[in-house]
């Protein structure tokens, strides 16, 4: 099936390839190579055999420009969706449709964020701001060889600015809608000879600008604000064949939990409420949140002379988060529960979590032997990880506390290799094998009695993963290649909430993919046009999957047989004309769950419509997509320039994207459906010859209101974006 399907893409591949080997001539400046550092050194992205996008400059910044977190990632790059239940604390990755719905702390993420090289694990720490950047690499497709640990999706590859021996830096700042505000500033330069620092930080503010309406509880009045620090330092020194980096990094933030909205959507439809108003809503409930982390990198690089490299990565990351939410989302309790701001019953819950994780790295990279080059190391990864959580009844006082320790450990042993044949011809390979270790330990007091506490359940698995791929030459502008990659997630013990309803400590096996990928990297005009192309399919067995809400609230981790993917991607960049800078991405991704036997509990209310088989009250998903996989996802981008006779310009840049409908649960429902979203954004500004651009910006332009994803165990609660917000800025370069 797989094969069959993935040969219908392979026609729509050839076409594609038809467009990269007759695009007709273009006039303007020449472009700059795109570099990356997907293979763990610094390649020009078309010699690199795997679906890789870059996002760096201008692009980054006015991304962020509203003060956006690490969710402004989504669908800026082919296949990738981000989403969050918690807000700014908990972002959630998904790559050509592979991620996880899971809501716990404890919960593993088949997309792997690596921020400055360290992998990050808990999904807490996969939060910390994008400022002071140099590039984003969005990695597609298992990574099961070179990088950390827990790559079957992908990985999202973040690479901070670094420290420079030229003295310089910037400084932004800009104002909008509902008092945001955003501060971004950084200065490098040189301390002494061979030493050089950098320190960047950002500022990001909104007030509350959600009124909560309810006359009850112990809610807060305005919802949605919050003020979010973060800080780097950086420190880098070379002498001789020696250099290293340190890296040290905090963040504070002060806010509110994401909003949930009773009665979001209307019975039978997907669409909202009547009298919905994305500035209003009614809880009761407690509505808190709050979050600290620091960390410390140290990359430690000594050369063998006629030999290679040997690179030391260390990372260290702490944090402690205290969130506490109104999950029923409303203030009146009714049967049915249907319209805004209606639910079954009150239910709050919360606690505060405190993820330790410390990883070392040893690799060395050897340098080139004729034709062939290789690379081999050792990785450990150690995590510990406390948490709590509570329960709050209908007047805010806790009536659970259920306490959990975990820690877990991996250990990886890896080795890639590149033999070149012939000058045209390029084959790199590796291996990647990991042992995992995870313990949890439950104690406290749940909301039911009949749980029998402390508990203690442990979990371990191995595996062997890796990636061979061919790169040919087809001319000197393009290249063509084909891939093979494993790529593998441990297994896993889920108990939050399964403690505050039920006496079992789910287990799961590990997750194994094996993902085929071709693809087409081209150049034309002296880098005045990129584009890239690629098709891939992929299996995967013993998936991880959680079924999240029900009529228990559970979170409850199951593996389904397998399940299928393949899709279609491109990438372009293009310059047709001086002064103007348009770049494009989109993508196809089909998935389904392929398991006849595997069925997962249905909204709880009863109020929900449900499409699937319903067989002894469980919901039957063989068939179905996977949850946060739209088909298709695109982006768009232009910016143009209109240069000035005294060095400055006058510019309009602006962006949009795109993404198809999606299943917000493992079942599928009408109500629970989210509808297509397409949001842009626009700004216009002067820079001037010196480096100073004054700007007005509006993110969502259109004003697009949607769900992004739901609560369906009390009601038919959602979650929704943020509305259109209009600012100013000036940023200063120097």
């Amino acid at each position: 099936m797989l094969s069959r399907k993935s040969a219908r893409l392979a026609v729509l591949l050839g076409g594609v390839s038809t467009l990269v080997f007759a695009v007709p001539a273009m006039a303007q400046e020449e472009g700059e190579e795109v570099i990356v550092t997907a293979t763990r050194r610094s390649e020009a992205a078309r010699d690199v055999p795997l679906a890789v996008s870059a996002i760096s400059g201008e692009k980054l910044g006015i991304l962020n420009s509203s003060g956006q977190d690490i969710r402004l990632l989504s669908g800026r790059v082919p296949s990738l969706i981000a989403e969050s239940s918690f807000g700014r604390t908990y972002p959630r990755f998904y790559i050509r449709g592979l991620g996880n719905t899971d809501y716990d702390v404890n919960a593993a993420q088949p997309v792997s964020v690596v921020y400055d090289d360290v992998a990050l694990e808990n999904p807490i720490l996969k939060a910390f701001p994008i400022f002071d950047v140099a590039s984003v690499e969005v990695l597609r497709g298992p990574q099961g060889t070179l990088f950390g640990r827990n790559t079957p999706a992908g990985v999202i590859k973040i690479n901070s600015a670094k420290p420079s021996d030229v003295f310089g830096g910037f400084g932004s700042a800009s104002v909008g809608t509902y008092g945001s505000t955003n501060l971004e500033a950084a200065v490098t330069g040189p301390l002494a000879d061979g030493i050089n620092f950098r320190l960047s930080g950002q500022i990001q503010h909104r007030d509350d600008w959600v009124e909560n309406t309810a006359t009850t509880g112990v809610a807060d009045d305005m919802l949605e604000g919050y003020t979010d620090r973060a800080a780097r330092a950086q420190i880098s020194y070379k002498k001789g064949n020696f250099d290293a980096l340190f890296n040290i990094h905090a963040r504070s933030l002060d806010g509110t939990p994401r909003v949930f909205r009773a009665g979001l959507f209307k019975q039978g439809s997907n669409d909202f409420s009547d009298g919905f108003d994305v500035e209003k809503v009614a809880l009761d409930g407690v509505t808190s949140q709050s979050l600290s982390s620091s960390g410390v990198g140290i990359q430690l690089n000594y050369v063998f002379d006629g030999v290679g490299t040997l690179h030391s990565i260390t990372g260290y990351e702490t944090a402690k988060v205290e969130s506490s939410g109104d999950i029923d989302g409303g203030d009146t309790y009714t049967y049915p529960p249907l319209g805004l701001n209606n639910a079954l019953f009150p239910s709050s819950t919360g606690g505060i979590s405190k993820p330790q994780e410390l990883s070392q790295e040893v690799r060395f990279e050897f340098d080139p032997w004729g034709n062939v080059s290789a690379q081999a190391g050792v990785y450990f990864f150690e995590q510990k990880l406390y948490y709590n959580e509570l329960n709050y009844d209908g007047a805010g006082a806790v009536n659970a506390n259920v306490l959990h320790e975990n820690y877990q450990t991996n250990y990886g042993l890896f080795v890639s290799g590149e033999y070149k044949p012939t000058d045209l011809l390029t084959v790199r390979g590796g291996l990647r094998f990991s042992a995992d270790r995870k313990t949890d330990e439950i104690s406290g007091t749940p909301v039911l009695t009949g749980v029998t506490l402390p508990a203690e359940s442990t979990v371990r698995g191995d595996n062997v993963s890796g990636d061979l791929s061919l790169t040919y030459e087809v001319s000197p502008t393009t290249n063509i290649y084909a891939r093979i990659a494993t790529g593998y997630l441990g297994p896993a013990i889920q108990d939050r909430v399964n403690f505050v309803f039920t006496p079992t400590v789910p287990t799961v096996e590990e997750q194994t993919t094996t993902s085929y990928e071709t693809g087409i990297k081209s150049v034309y005009f002296g880098r005045k046009l990129t584009l890239d192309a690629s098709i891939y399919g992929y299996e995967t067995e013993n998936l991880q999957l959680t079924a999240v809400g029900g009529s228990n609230n559970s979170a409850k981790l199951i593996n389904a047989e397998k399940a299928i993917g393949y899709g279609l991607e491109l990438d372009l960049t293009a310059k047709p004309i001086p002064n103007l800078l348009l770049t494009a991405g989109a993508s196809y991704n089909y998935t389904e769950i392929q398991d006849p036997t595997l069925g997962v509990g249905p909204c709880g209310s009863g109020m929900c419509t449900v499409k699937d088989p319903v067989v002894g009250g469980l919901a039957m998903i063989d068939g179905n997509p996977l949850p946060q996989a739209p088909k298709y996802v695109a982006n768009f981008t232009a910016r143009y320039a209109w240069p000035l006779e005294n060095g400055g310009q006058v510019f309009a840049y602006t962006d949009w994207f795109y993404r198809s409908e999606v299943n917000f649960f493992l079942y599928e429902a009408v109500e629970f459906e989210g509808k297509p979203e397409f949001i842009g954004g626009l700004r216009v500004g002067y820079l001037t010859d010196e480096g100073t651009e004054f700007a007005v910006f509006v993110r969502n332009i259109t004003d697009e209101i949607r769900a992004e994803s739901a609560i369906d165990f009390n009601n038919l609660t959602g979650m929704v974006n943020d509305p259109r917000t209009f600012g100013i800025a000036v940023r200063k370069s120097f």
